[in-house]
């Protein structure tokens, strides 16, 4: 018969590892949580696995240079990330080298921001390529979608190498990230719904990014024609299904500008001075603007979800 003994478990809980962030407690354990019982080897499957959900908690991501108004670069932050070589260090002199409770500040390095002002700077030298589409802006939930998906790719870079997807930058279109459904649709195009519109916004970089030369990968037209760009030049998107995909095979980053308001849509590509590239001829869109036909049904259709 086992007697439980309450002066082991008070000594217990008076030997336990504060693990802090910031001043802020994230994690305590007993002195024996990651022991193999033979002194001093570690269950390294254990310990791992606690180190991963320690570094989850204190990584921040480095925020990269921007633009702000006026075309301002704005300057990028640091993040930091933990130091496992540093942590195991303490780790090890809490186990082996002190008796008692203890307390460990987690160490960070610095996560410097991939795109910082200078290379911002550098890339505004060349444009490289340029297109521009026409839109209704008096249609205010398609003109908001279309503002919302430029902005959101505005300021991207693609290093040399790199490939760029649509989707993944755009990210999911739901009206909790401030899309509206647009209950239009373009001479037989038919809305999804919320994000409609933002095939205006991919297909308009589909053209600059063509006639820059760089490589595209992945691209899909509409099963009907839209007005808003040349026949066979669109680029339909959907979230979980077609995307618009490019490779930066040229020598340089490049820098993508995106704008929308006052019924257009424009997207600059530019680089650095020095770069090397061979640009394609690509039809320019007329300024007239596209034919709008009110679509009834997408409007009262819940859950339908935009792709033109």
């Amino acid at each position: 018969m086992l007697l439980h003994n309450p002066t082991a478990d008070q000594e217990q809980a008076q030997d336990k590892l504060t693990v802090t962030h910031e001043g802020k407690t994230i994690s305590v354990l007993n002195r024996d949580a990651h022991s193999l019982g033979v002194f001093p080897l570690l269950d390294k499957e254990q310990y791992n696995a606690w180190v991963n959900e320690l570094d989850r908690k204190t990584y921040k991501e480095a925020q990269n240079a921007s633009f702000g108004a006026g075309g301002r670069i704005v300057e990028g932050k640091n993040g930091y990330k933990l130091d496992r070589r540093a942590f195991l260090m303490k780790y090890y002199a809490y186990l082996y080298e002190t008796s008692g409770p203890a307390v460990i500040e987690v160490p960070t390095y610095p996560v410097y921001p991939k795109v910082d002002t200078e290379l911002l700077a550098s890339l505004r030298s060349k444009q490289i390529g340029y297109y521009i589409t026409y839109y209704n802006a008096g249609n205010r939930d398609r003109s908001h979608n279309i503002a919302l998906a430029a902005e959101a790719i505005d300021g991207t870079v693609i290093f040399p190498g790199e490939r760029f997807s649509f989707n993944q930058v755009v990210g999911i279109r739901t009206t909790g990230r401030g899309y509206r459904r647009a209950a239009v649709i373009v001479r037989g195009e038919l809305s999804e719904g919320v994000g409609g519109g933002i095939c205006q916004v991919s297909s308009t970089l589909f053209n600059a990014a063509d006639r820059a030369g760089l490589k595209i990968v992945q691209r899909y037209s509409h099963s009907r024609h839209v007005p808003y760009v040349p026949s066979g030049r669109d680029a339909t998107v959907s979230w979980g299904g077609p995307d618009f995909v490019f490779d930066n095979a040229y020598n340089q980053p490049v820098l993508l500008r995106a704008f929308a308001g006052g019924g257009s849509m424009a997207v600059s590509i530019l680089s650095s001075d020095v770069i090397e590239y061979f640009p394609k001829k690509v039809p320019s869109m007329s300024h007239h603007l596209p034919e709008e036909v009110r679509d009834i049904t997408a409007s009262q259709s819940p859950g339908h979800q935009k792709k033109n």
